[in-house]
Order: C-alpha cells, then structure tokens, then sequence
C-alpha cells in the first residue's frame, strides 16, 4: 500500500507542472512532466509485480 499512496503522492505533484505546460507552454514543465510519467510507469510496475506475489503467495 506504501507504493500506491507513493504514486498518488507523485500524480499530484506533478498537477502543477501539467498545467505549466498545456495551459502557459512552459517546456521546461513539459520535461519535468515526462520524467514524472517515467517515474509513474515504474512504480506502477513495481505495484503490479508486488500485486501478483502477493496473489501467487495466497493461492498457495
């Protein structure tokens, strides 16, 4: 539940930056928006990994 609560943390950090960029088209927003969706994609990766050991451990 840690890493969840860790990327709910992260989409609304990046809230500020998303409107920066789509809204007053700052780019430097715009990196800072991607490296956001990048550190996204991993923990949500790392989220569906510690999902399905957990899922693999009560089926056992």
């Amino acid at each position: 539940m840690k890493r969840f609560e860790e990327l709910k943390a992260l989409i609304a950090s990046l809230e500020g930056d998303a409107d920066k960029f789509y809204n007053k088209a700052n780019s430097a927003a715009g990196t800072r928006v991607r490296k956001g969706m990048q550190d996204l994609k991993n923990i949500a990766q790392a989220i569906r990994a510690e999902v399905q050991d957990l899922k693999n451990k009560e089926a056992k």
